[in-house]
C-alpha cells in the first residue's frame, strides 16, 4: 500500500531525531499519526511543525498498559523507540541498552493483540559482526544469519538487542500473520540530532571553537554518514513493500573518514583550529562501516538522494540557527556525553 492518506499510524520514539522527521513525512502524506514517547531523549520541540496535526502520548513503552493504549486503533506501527546513544553511550551503558529487549517485545505483543496490520522496526548497522568491519567491505544483509550456527556476532549489547528485535519481529509475523519489515539504519545524521553522535559532536566542537580540536581515534576510521531524510524514506518504503520481516540496509555505500567529515565542517564554518588532538584512548567502534544497498534497491527501489556534503551543510545550517554559541561553549562536555 503506497497511499498513507487516512492510515492510522503509531510512531514509537516519534519525538526523537529520526522519529520526528518520519512523523513529518507521514503527516505530509495525510496519515493520522500518533506519537508515543517517554521524552527521555526526544522532545516536543522536535514536533513543533506538526503539533496540531498529531496525537502525542507520553509514557514508558516498557509498561504493558501504556503500550496497549498506544497501539489501540492503529493500522501501522513504526517502532523507533529505544534506549540508545552514540558510541560512548552504548559502550558505557550496556544494561540500559539491554532494556530494549523488553521494550521491543511489549510493543510487538500489544500490537498483535490490538490487530495492527503491519510493523516496521528501526534496526541498526550494529547488528553486523564486528570482526568483518576491520577492513573495507560493504555490509550485506546476509552477513547476519539466524539459520546458521555462528551466524551472528553483533556490536555490543545495543547491537545484540537490535538483532533480537529483528528475530522477535519475525516470530510475531510467523505466529500472528502481521506484515513486518526491518530497516538497518547506518550512521544517521541531520537536523535535531544531539551532540552524542559524531557529525553533530564535530559541529558542536567547531562551533565552540575547541582548540586543539578533539577527534576520537586516529580520525581514519570510516562511517557511511546517511542523511535522515534518506533514512525515513527507507522506513516508509519498507513498510509499503516488505511483509515477511526481511531486513534491508539504509545507508550510503561511501566510506567517509572522520577527518574528511571534520574538514567539511571547518570549510562550511570558515574556521579551522590550530591543532587536532587524536584521542586514541576513546571508544571508536568498528574500523570501517559502509552499506551494500543492493537489496534495498531491488525490494524498495531505494537509494540515497543526499550527498554527504549536502547533508552536512543542511545539518550545520540547522545547528548554527538552533544553538547559541556561548551556550554550546559553556556546556560542551555535558552536551557531548549526555544522551
Amino acid at each position: 500500500m503506497n497511499d498513507w492518506a487516512g492510515e492510522h499510524v503509531l510512531v514509537t520514539g516519534g519525538a526523537s531525531f529520526i522519529g520526528s522527521h518520519l512523523v513529518e513525512d507521514l503527516v505530509a502524506a495525510d496519515a493520522n499519526v500518533r506519537v508515543a514517547d517517554d521524552l527521555s531523549s526526544g522532545e516536543p520541540k522536535n514536533l513543533e511543525a506538526v503539533t496540531d496535526d498529531i496525537e502525542l502520548v507520553e509514557g514508558n513503552l516498557k509498561h504493558w498498559e501504556f503500550a496497549n493504549e498506544a497501539t489501540t486503533g492503529i493500522d501501522t506501527v513504526f517502532h523507533l523507540a529505544a534506549d540508545h546513544g552514540g558510541r560512548g553511550y552504548i559502550s558505557n551503558y550496556p544494561a540500559n541498552c539491554a532494556t530494549n529487549l523488553a521494550l521491543d517485545n511489549i510493543v510487538y505483543e500489544t500490537a498483535a493483540e490490538n490487530d495492527v496490520d503491519r510493523i516496521c522496526f528501526a534496526s541498526s548497522a550494529c547488528t553486523y559482526p564486528t570482526d568483518i568491519q576491520q577492513e573495507r567491505q560493504r555490509l550485506r544483509e546476509d552477513m547476519v544469519s539466524f539459520d546458521e550456527r555462528g551466524g551472528a556476532y553483533a556490536d555490543e549489547m545495543y547491537g545484540w538487542a537490535k538483532l533480537m528485535g529483528e528475530r522477535a519481529l519475525q516470530a510475531y509475523q510467523e505466529q500472528y500473520d502481521i506484515d513486518t519489515s526491518a530497516v538497518r539504519i547506518f550512521t544517521a545524521y541531520g537536523p535535531r540530532e544531539n551532540e552524542t553522535h559524531a557529525i553533530v559532536a564535530f559541529m558542536a566542537k567547531a562551533y565552540a571553537g575547541q582548540d586543539p580540536f578533539e577527534i576520537w581515534g586516529d580520525g581514519e576510521q570510516t562511517r557511511n554518514f546517511t542523511y535522515v531524510k534518506d533514512i525515513t524514506r527507507a522506513l516508509r518504503l519498507a513498510a509499503e513493500n516488505i511483509t515477511d520481516g526481511t531486513a534491508v540496509n539504509a545507508g550510503i555505500s561511501r566510506y567517509v573518514t572522520m577527518n574528511e567529515a571534520v574538514e567539511y565542517i571547518f570549510d562550511y564554518l570558515g574556521w579551522e583550529p590550530d591543532g587536532i588532538a587524536y584521542m586514541t584512548d576513546k571508544p571508536e567502534g568498528v574500523r570501517h562501516r559502509a552499506a551494500d544497498t543492493t537489496r534495498a534497491e531491488e525490494l524498495l527501489g531505494w537509494e540515497p538522494e543526499y550527498t554527504v556534503e549536502d547533508g552536512i551543510k543542511n545539518t550545520l545550517d540547522w545547528y548554527v540557527d538552533d544553538r547559541d554559541e556561548e551556550y554550546v561553549r559553556e556546556n560542551l562536555e555535558t552536551l557531548l556525553h549526555e544522551r
